[in-house]
């Protein structure tokens, strides 16, 4: 494809329009924080809070539309590590700005991976499997890739929540804790992405049926696979990168109209009388709109293991890329970075681990597997108004 057709194909006016929504609306919120720092009348305060997540669903469908013509031309796993990529080092790299902001905000990296952890693995994952359950009879992943994914996690999110409890002071790594947890975290993340992007690239692909009967992936020719998709890209390049850009021009103000959102949302709350943790829960909902939406979208065209790489893959991005982050940054600024989870949260984690276990390792997965991660997502907000 020329360059020219690349940009009359890719650089539609609809996703020309959507990029100047997203941006528009941004702009205007900075223009007018003066306004808004005032006190808002509430009627006026649920209106523009209504305006900024119409304006963000708007780029999530942009987002959405972008990622699967990559994921088309890609193939699995390069095709979800796109978008999920370009969703998570957003929302890290937001994170690390906080904490590098005014105020004390020792627990933002605990309390935002929580609330990741339990809407991708039990809110997201429940919906897709209800949702493809109901539409097809059989669907099953592939269970060498889920088991890896569930490897990394039950690793890094001891890490993350359980070890800092045990080993560390207040619930914090000390220095000497945080140096090596940053290095071998990053090693374990890095080490996970060349296999995933390599040799085990199939490992993450949907599992090919043949009689009515699904089989393991093949074993693959990494050599073959890498050559193939360098072939893609290249054929496709000015396609490629415009759809690139494109996409993250539109998820940027998704997670930064997300980030300003949040001084507005704690107001409401506050003036409902809704625990402010459930904004945390909110904005974590937002940011990773664009995923969730091509994860349902995935799981109803029952394309399960493109919904375990969406959903399990933006988990292990998350953690792995999170935890060096702000350890990194509590070490450089000498702030105090608070881990440890309490222990409903820990059996909550546990309890999730082991229900996405049982859910992948059968045959088939079901419309009632997805019933009982929904279940224990109501768990999870029963705890927060509590």
């Amino acid at each position: 494809m020329s360059s020219p057709a690349a940009l009359h194909t890719v650089l539609t006016p609809t996703a020309i329009s959507r990029i100047f929504l997203g941006w528009s609306a941004f702009v205007a919120l900075i223009l007018a924080r003066p306004l808004l720092s005032a006190s808002l009348p509430t009627p006026a305060l649920l209106a523009l809070l209504v305006g900024i997540i119409a304006v963000i669903i708007v780029c999530a469908f942009g987002v959405v539309a972008e990622a699967e013509h990559l994921a088309r031309r890609l193939g699995d796993p390069y095709g979800t590590l796109v978008l999920t990529l370009s969703i998570v080092l957003i929302e890290v790299i937001l994170i690390s700005a906080v904490m590098l902001g005014p105020g004390e905000h020792a627990t933002i990296a605990r309390d935002s991976v929580m609330a990741v952890s339990m809407i991708i693995l039990n809110l997201v994952i429940g919906i897709g499997l209800v949702v493809g359950g109901l539409r097809h009879a059989a669907m099953q992943a592939n269970r060498t890739g889920v088991s890896s994914y569930l490897s990394l996690l039950v690793v890094l999110l001891a890490v993350a929540f359980a070890l800092p409890g045990l080993i560390g002071g207040a619930g914090a790594y000390t220095a000497v804790q945080g140096i090596p947890i940053i290095a071998l975290t990053t090693l374990l993340y890095g080490f996970f992405l060349y296999r995933q992007m390599g040799a085990q690239r199939r490992d993450f692909q949907e599992v090919a049926a043949r009689d009515g009967t699904a089989s393991e992936a093949v074993v693959p020719q990494a050599d073959a696979e890498r050559h193939s998709v360098v072939r893609v890209v290249s054929e496709h390049r000015p396609e490629m990168i415009t759809r690139l850009l494109i996409l993250v021009a539109t998820v940027l103000p998704i997670v930064l109209l997300s980030h300003d959102m949040a001084a507005l949302l704690d107001v409401g709350l506050d003036r409902a009388g809704a625990p402010l943790a459930l904004s945390g829960i909110l904005i974590a909902l937002i940011v990773f709109l664009p995923e969730t939406i091509t994860a349902i979208r995935a799981a109803a065209r029952g394309e399960i293991q493109r919904v375990s790489n969406l959903c399990h893959g933006a988990l292990v991005s998350t953690v792995g890329l999170t935890i060096p982050a702000v350890l990194t940054i509590g070490l450089l600024t000498e702030q105090t970075v608070v881990l440890a989870e309490s222990p409903t949260n820990l059996t909550l984690i546990g309890v999730t681990l082991l229900l996405t276990l049982t859910t992948f390792s059968g045959r088939r997965v079901t419309a009632l597997h997805g019933a009982a991660h929904l279940f224990v997502f109501v768990l999870y907000a029963l705890t927060v108004f509590s």
